[in-house]
């Protein structure tokens, strides 16, 4: 069982956050903190194996947290941390990913969209779990996040395969691509998304418009790079029906 410290200073926040928890096999809340402080000091009484980490907290910065449960002197290496915030700013990315939170996660999202990132976590820890002594192949999939994710989740794949980082801001190391999707549309799709607003992003059905793309391919493929960690996605809020998913570049 992965046991799990929820932090979030938002009283309804963390207890939405601990139910989408408690519904995934395989983890428990182990406890609910709603300040920094109060983080790390559960940490060192509960001892879990992951912290969902606001960046917004009342007395120190969620990132400063980060650096005391990740840093050199955390006990046995610290938990595994994974970000929940609402911060969306480049630095606070940079500095997330610089401090080893294993994934990000910008608010608000759908609710499935945190069981998908446990999952793909529990999968992971497994795979680092089962090396003995590894050889290139198993070092090569273990690191690369999300490229050997569990049989129909959205997190296989870890972009587009040969884009040049050099061109783009969505490029990532090459790896194979999930079943059904392609280099060329990838590659069709980053540089649509890159060509949207930064602040606004893009809707599904706006990329499909401007890529050429049906609805359904433009979104599986905008779909694919926020699981990679290559784009964000936004909940815009309307006067009646779902929210529409708008997608950002890093």
């Amino acid at each position: 069982m992965i046991r799990v410290l929820v932090v979030d200073d938002d009283f309804m926040v963390a207890k939405l956050h601990s139910t989408l928890v408690s519904r995934v096999p395989g983890f428990e809340v182990a406890g609910v903190a709603h300040s920094g402080s109060e983080a790390l000091s559960l940490v060192r009484e509960l001892a879990p194996d992951l912290v969902l980490l606001d960046l917004y907290l009342p007395d120190v910065s969620g990132l400063e947290v980060l650096r005391q449960l990740r840093g050199d002197g955390a006990p046995g290496g610290g938990p595994d941390v994974l970000v929940i915030t609402a911060a969306r700013d480049a630095a606070s990315v940079r500095a997330a990913r610089h401090g080893g939170a294993v994934q990000y996660v910008v608010k608000p999202f759908e609710g499935r969209l945190l069981s998908e990132r446990l999952e793909r976590f529990a999968h992971e820890r497994s795979e680092f779990e089962r090396l003995s002594v590894p050889g290139q192949d198993e070092l090569d999939r273990v690191f690369s996040p999300g490229a050997h994710a569990p049989e129909g989740g959205e997190a296989q794949g870890h972009g587009a395969a040969g884009a040049d980082p050099r061109e783009s801001g969505l490029a990532t190391r090459p790896q194979s691509l999930p079943k059904g999707l392609t280099e060329q549309t990838c590659a069709l799709v980053r540089r649509t998304l890159e060509a949207g607003p930064a602040e606004a992003g893009l809707s599904a059905s706006e990329c499909a418009e401007r890529s050429g793309l049906s609805r359904v391919s433009a979104r599986r493929y905008l779909e694919h790079f926020v699981a990679t960690g290559t784009a964000t996605v936004t909940l815009r809020y309307g006067t009646t029906g779902r929210p529409e998913r708008r997608y950002h570049r890093l």
